[in-house]
């Protein structure tokens, strides 16, 4: 049975995020690889990001990842081999790689988040994937939470106010997804 897939986007590390949020993303992380989760995100090349601590996170409790870069080739600006599967998009940053970064995911979480966020999250909505936002991070998770995206009223970003509920509310958002 293919195990579920949920991605983690947030805010990179030239929105000068604190070392608090940076730990609730890696908590995030390391509760996805707990579940038997793989951790879905945004592998960068430039800089560190929230999304990249979840993947640090996972891996500190031996879980898998997916890191989805933009352009080509594999390198990526996590060194610490905290990436298992490097998928090279090809594609360039603001709509091209995030398609191919959220289509990859069974549900989503937010943590703060800029406009890469916003873009990640309008993909989902329009993809019908579950989004769960992690409440009291700022950004893009704190504007969007308990709210529809559009007037179209799919589904609401459903919010959360700890990591374990994140990670729990995304899992059973997933299960119920994953046929899709």
């Amino acid at each position: 049975m293919r195990k579920i897939q949920i991605g983690v986007m947030g805010s990179a590390a030239d929105l000068s995020y604190s070392k608090k949020i940076e730990k609730i993303a890696f908590r995030i992380g390391q509760l996805l690889a707990q579940n038997n989760c793989i951790t879905v995100y945004g592998a960068e090349k430039d800089y560190d990001s929230l999304s990249t601590a979840a993947a640090r996170g996972a891996k500190s409790a031996d879980g898998m990842t997916v890191g989805v870069t933009y352009g080509k080739g594999k390198d990526i600006w996590d060194k610490e081999n905290n990436t298992d599967v490097i998928i090279c998009s090809g594609l360039e940053r603001g709509g091209g790689r995030e398609f191919v970064l959220v289509n990859s995911c069974d549900a989503i979480i937010i943590v703060s988040g800029g406009s890469g966020t916003l873009t990640e999250s309008a993909i989902a909505y329009q993809l019908n994937i579950p989004i769960v936002a992690m409440v009291g991070t700022g950004g893009w998770a704190d504007k969007l939470a308990d709210t529809y995206i559009d007037e179209r009223e799919r589904f609401k970003v459903i919010p959360a106010k700890t990591p374990e509920e994140a990670v729990s509310l995304a899992i059973d958002l997933a299960q119920k997804n994953k046929s899709n």
